[in-house]
């Protein structure tokens, strides 16, 4: 049995171009094709190919939009004598369009993605507070390392990945303000679902958020988790099979979709102005700039001061005593030598039998 091969696609430019050149969006896109919007952006960009059903539907598609692009020619009027005399006027240069500043570049991207991603922030910790701060952070880093974020092939995701590390650090829990819980939701149903995103081991609660909140597929999920494609789907069971054991009407993934975009969409959760935000990246840039100018600084008067207290020449240090040579050295009393006898005699003798000592007398 042979494998029939896939059907060709255009480029990744191309498929933009032939979309827009219909006036469709992703979202029209999507709903024809029968995937997420996000999907067909990665498609666009080229992050991601096409495959099975999808691509066939995708591909047909995009031939129809080719072909009704072709079918409808611009008519023009035969040319009279007259006018095949006359010269023809000089066509009008294409007005160019300014290119974007870096500045209103972010705040474009800003604009299109931190709404949602503020609300998928707080479906991962369930804190308004620190779903606004994730995101923050992560266009703050985002605004320090533009140009490469402004290169990459998906600047959504490079900022939805910051912000899910960011959000997902364990190290919030030693922060005073993770001692006191938020306010829960109102409803009854709202306030079950989120306990049971909670329960989820990180891991599986971003996967969950990813493949069925917002749309990826298994490929891209397991892309932007770093992880393997069998891991990532095993995250994705085991997330289904927890939330489905809770709530059993979330057993199909479609319903789970409506209601996670129904639980994020029902906190009030408003992300801070685009200039707020590249002013507080420029603000902490400074201070970290700042701060390893004063440790450089401190570290060469430190070493200045070292040098210059430091001694010129080599000096040994002071041996210990040493023992003082021709001394004999101390031995313990013992017997004595024949000698060392007649010496003794010859003493005690000359004691008894010495010459009389001069006594004084009183005149």
């Amino acid at each position: 049995m042979t494998q029939s091969p896939a059907t060709p696609l255009p480029p990744p430019k191309e498929r933009r171009r032939l979309r827009e050149a219909r006036s469709l969006t992703q979202a029209q896109v999507a709903a024809r094709v029968g995937v997420a919007p996000s999907t067909v952006r990665a498609w666009e960009t080229g992050r991601t190919t096409p495959r099975g059903r999808n691509r066939e539907a995708y591909a047909s598609l995009l031939a129809e939009l080719a072909s009704e692009g072709a079918d409808s020619p611009v008519r023009t009027k035969a040319p009279s004598p007259e006018a095949e005399q006359a010269p023809a006027p000089a066509p009008e240069p294409a007005r160019v369009q300014p290119a974007l500043t870096p500045a209103q570049a972010f705040d474009t991207l800003y604009a299109f993605c931190a709404p949602a991603l503020v609300r998928q922030a707080y479906l991962l910790t369930g804190r308004r507070e620190l779903a606004r701060e994730s995101v923050e952070r992560a266009f703050q880093l985002a605004w320090q390392r533009w140009p490469e974020v402004a290169r990459d092939r998906d600047p959504a995701g490079w900022v939805r990945a910051t912000a899910y590390e960011y959000a997902l650090s364990p190290w919030h829990r030693f922060r005073p303000r993770h001692r006191h819980p938020e306010p829960p939701p109102a409803e009854a149903a709202d306030r079950a679902l989120l306990d049971v995103l909670l329960e989820l081991p990180p891991p599986q609660r971003r996967t969950l958020l990813l493949y069925d909140g917002v749309g990826l597929d298994l490929p891209e999920t397991a892309a932007e988790t770093e992880a393997s494609t069998p891991a990532t789907a095993n995250r994705l069971l085991h997330a289904r099979e927890a939330v489905a054991a809770r709530l059993p009407e979330l057993s199909d993934p479609a319903r789970l979709h409506l209601r996670l975009a129904e639980l994020a969409s029902m906190q009030r959760l408003r992300a801070a102005k685009p200039p707020t935000v590249r002013t507080g990246s420029e603000r902490r840039a400074r201070f970290w700039t700042r701060a390893a100018i004063a440790c450089t600084v401190a570290l060469i008067g430190s070493t200045a001061l070292t040098l210059r207290t430091a001694p010129t020449h080599y000096e040994p240090p002071v041996p210990p005593g040493e023992k003082v040579r021709g001394v004999p050295p101390r031995v313990a009393p013992g017997s004595l030598s024949e000698r060392e006898r007649e010496l003794r005699a010859k003493l005690r003798e000359e004691t008894v039998s010495g010459p009389e000592r001069l006594v004084p007398q009183a005149r």
